[in-house]
């Protein structure tokens, strides 16, 4: 089992340490944005810091990866509202990003978050990968007072925005998926052959029980584990090959059960 989780930590090998770099490039009319990194994934998120004056900045806008060329280290950026520090009462400027301002990616990447379906699974997986881990009691709480037993996209959101976690990890079917939790795009995918005893839907946490909504999408108690799950990732890497290999592997495997 030790052998096990370290290849387990040596596969998840996504960097904690937020990356800065500078804006090269950038079209407000397809609110797209360049910058030159020797390495980085699509899907890695962050957020555009602009400078008003000497020592003051602004957060201007996220930021996430959509393309990267390894020939020329240039990757692509989209660019969309900044939303995590929003304040009503407060003024808003009218600054608009030049070449030259800062990007930092990768952001929260150091708090990260597990879904997984027993306790078991849960403290094998928090004792072994080496991260800073938010209790999943805080996103059940999240979603319980969101009335939604089943948590949707803009529920993880949510917790992105509470607690500054940058990392969501699911395991389903003997994988561990490591996404950006923005974005909810796969980084990585290990294998985590752990045995399941038990099942806690929707996932494992010591709320006892999740408020739901009389009506609307996410109000319903969530029936399955693994399909639900699959099929949110599936809805936001449509492309990913191996995830969908898993994914039949699963449906194969469920058929013959």
């Amino acid at each position: 089992m030790k052998h096990l989780f370290l290849l387990l930590i040596l596969a998840l090998g996504v960097s904690a340490s937020t990356i800065k770099t500078t804006l090269l490039s950038l079209d407000y009319k397809t609110q797209t944005a360049t910058v030159k990194l020797d390495k980085v994934d699509v899907g890695v998120s962050g957020f555009l810091v602009h400078a008003r004056a000497e020592n003051h900045t602004s957060i201007l806008q996220n930021v996430h990866v959509i393309a990267y060329n390894k020939e020329t280290k240039i990757a692509t950026l989209k660019m969309e509202e900044f939303n995590s520090l929003q304040n009503n009462a407060l003024p808003t400027g009218k600054w608009k990003a030049v070449v030259g301002d800062r990007v930092e990616l990768a952001f929260g990447y150091s708090r990260s978050m597990l879904i997984a379906p027993s306790e078991e699974i849960y403290h094998r997986i928090t004792k072994s990968v080496q991260t800073h881990w938010v209790h999943i009691d805080i996103f059940a709480t999240i979603i319980s007072y969101r009335g939604h037993p089943t948590p949707l996209k803009e529920d993880f959101n949510a917790m992105n925005i509470a607690s500054s976690v940058g990392l969501l990890f699911i395991y389903l079917d003997k994988k561990l998926y490591t996404v950006d939790i923005k974005t909810f795009v796969i980084l990585s995918i290990s294998d985590a052959p752990l045995v399941q005893d038990t099942l806690q839907l929707p996932f494992y946490s010591r709320v006892e029980k999740i408020e739901a909504n009389w009506w609307g999408e996410g109000s319903s108690e969530l029936e399955a584990y693994e399909p639900y799950y699959f099929g949110l990732l599936k809805e936001y890497n449509p492309l990913n090959k191996v995830l969908i290999e898993n994914i039949e592997k699963f449906e194969k495997g469920q058929k013959n059960d």
